[in-house]
């Protein structure tokens, strides 16, 4: 069923495996979002969930864990990205587990990946309507500072959306969505201190010093982004899902068993808060 609300979805890296549970309990219930928002790996899971792939968000994860040519720090210093282009975004779509393009024109529902653009050093949410060609927004919005090249499109140059939007509620508000439902990677508690990384950044991107201040700033707009999704939810106009506990997954995480675990998590926790979701959707 498809619900007039919005869906909201942190990024993370590979704790990105907690929000492929949850979406594919959603999948599960047949749970479908007017438009959803998706945020670095948030973009990248919310793929598999808008084709209506059950299990392949996290078979996408951990199929290729052995690959250099997935994730490794071979891939960053032979192409720039650590995550390599190439397979993520063209081989496994295409070959080696291949993306229902069919399912996801036929979809209701509206895909956003949200991005940096790193001159203005605004988000942007670029509509996602043709996957075989707007991969390359998915891209740019998981593609980290540091490691990974900046992503042109449209003669204009993006990298990680997290980094001017880490969690778009207000944007789906202003959107016209009146009910959101956003899941967090990270755990009940969790802070955001500051970068250990501003100095490299600083020199790094030179040429882009809109990027040094958002990160510089990141923890502070972070934090009263969470204080905004906890006032949302007291107001009822936010339902939340997140990590009850703090899992051991690293952004980077390369334990297929840990990944594994994480995702039941996600999809343990989502199954336990669903009679309340559906109340919060039907109200």
């Amino acid at each position: 069923m498809l619900y007039q609300a919005g869906l909201v979805l942190e990024g993370g890296g590979m704790k990105g495996a907690y929000t492929a549970g949850v979406l594919d309990f959603f999948l599960d219930k047949g749970i479908d979002f007017a438009k959803c928002y998706g945020v670095s790996a948030g973009a990248t899971t919310m793929c598999s969930y808008l084709s209506k792939q059950r299990g392949r968000a996290l078979a996408t994860m951990i199929d290729y864990l052995d690959d250099k040519n997935y994730c490794s720090v071979s891939s960053l210093l032979k192409t720039g990205d650590i995550f390599n282009v190439e397979m993520c975004y063209h081989a496994i779509p295409d070959r080696l587990n291949p993306y229902d393009y069919a399912a996801f024109e036929k979809n209701e529902s509206r895909g956003y990946a949200v991005v940096t653009n790193i001159e203005t050093g605004l988000a942007e949410y670029m509509p996602l309507l043709d996957m075989h060609k707007d991969i390359e927004a998915v891209r740019a919005s998981a593609s980290l500072p540091l490691v990974s090249r900046n992503v042109e499109i449209n003669g204009k140059w993006y990298l990680d959306g997290a980094m001017a939007d880490s969690i778009p509620l207000l944007h789906s508000m202003t959107d016209g969505n009146k009910k959101n439902v956003v899941i967090l990677t990270k755990e009940v508690g969790y802070r955001r201190k500051p970068s250990s990384t501003v100095k490299l950044i600083r020199l790094r991107y030179k040429k882009y010093p809109k990027v040094y201040e958002l990160m510089k700033n990141r923890h502070i707009q972070y934090n009263q982004t969470l204080d905004f999704i906890g006032q949302q939810v007291k107001c009822g106009n936010a339902f939340l899902i997140q990590p009850q506990h703090k899992s051991e997954v690293g952004r980077l995480e390369k334990d297929r068993e840990k990944l594994k675990a994480l995702y039941q998590t996600g999809y343990e926790e989502a199954a336990a808060q669903y009679e309340a979701l559906m109340a919060f959707l039907l109200q």
